[in-house]
Parts: structure tokens; sequence; C-alpha cells
């Protein structure tokens, strides 16, 4: 579970802003919301698919030209 430590002198709101974002950095309130009710099997299917693309996206995003492309000489 992840902690913040409210330094000397820092509002609380802002203390809450960092653990809200903590949280949401580690998927903690997405998993919370999914557990909260039964997810139908097609739900899932969609949820699985979305975050298979969205991984997709960032990869590509990241290596835009992937090692199987041949190097041009």
């Amino acid at each position: 579970m992840p902690e913040v430590i409210v330094r000397k002198g820092e509002p609380v709101d802002r203390a809450l802003k960092r653990l809200k974002s903590k949280l949401d950095s580690e998927g903690i309130m997405d998993e919370v919301r999914r557990l909260r009710a039964f997810e139908t099997p097609t739900q899932k299917h969609r949820r699985k698919a979305k975050a298979t693309a969205k991984r997709g996206k960032v990869k590509f995003r990241f290596n835009p030209n992937p090692a199987s492309a041949p190097a041009e000489s």
C-alpha cells in the first residue's frame, strides 16, 4: 500500500493530492472499482483489449522503429 509522508508545514490537501496520484499511477483505484461489482465476460474482454492497446501504444511511442524492421544501409 502506498504511503505519503506529510512534510512539516505542508497543507493536508497537497498530501492528499500526492496520495491520490500514487494510487492512480499504481492502478489501485481502478482495481477497487473493478472488484466492487461482478464483471461480465464481455466487459472483461473489453477491459483487457483496452489495456493491451494502451500498452502497445506506449511501446510504439517510445520505440517507433521496431527491431524487426530492415535497417537501411
